[in-house]
């Protein structure tokens, strides 16, 4: 199965963690030869709450880089 994540490239997001999220599920993808499509998006509105990323058409608020990988994980290893 192919999965699609969608990261919230938005100012917000951006600067409150989705730079090193970015960064992070690169690797993860690459490490673990997961077939992704990858792509970013600009601000949805739910600055509030970000950063910002939708996995498989779900959305995640609050994602910081030390609780990613255990959500990269649980959606995309089986």
């Amino acid at each position: 199965m192919k999965h699609k994540i969608v990261i919230c490239m938005g100012s917000s997001c951006f600067s409150r963690g989705n730079r090193e999220n970015l960064r992070i599920i690169e690797n993860f993808i690459r490490d673990n030869q997961i077939d992704c499509a990858l792509s970013g998006r600009g601000c949805a509105g739910n600055c509030m709450n970000g950063p910002n990323i939708n996995i498989d058409g779900i959305d995640f608020e609050r994602v910081d880089s030390g609780t990613l990988i255990d959500l990269l994980s649980s959606k995309l290893l089986d």
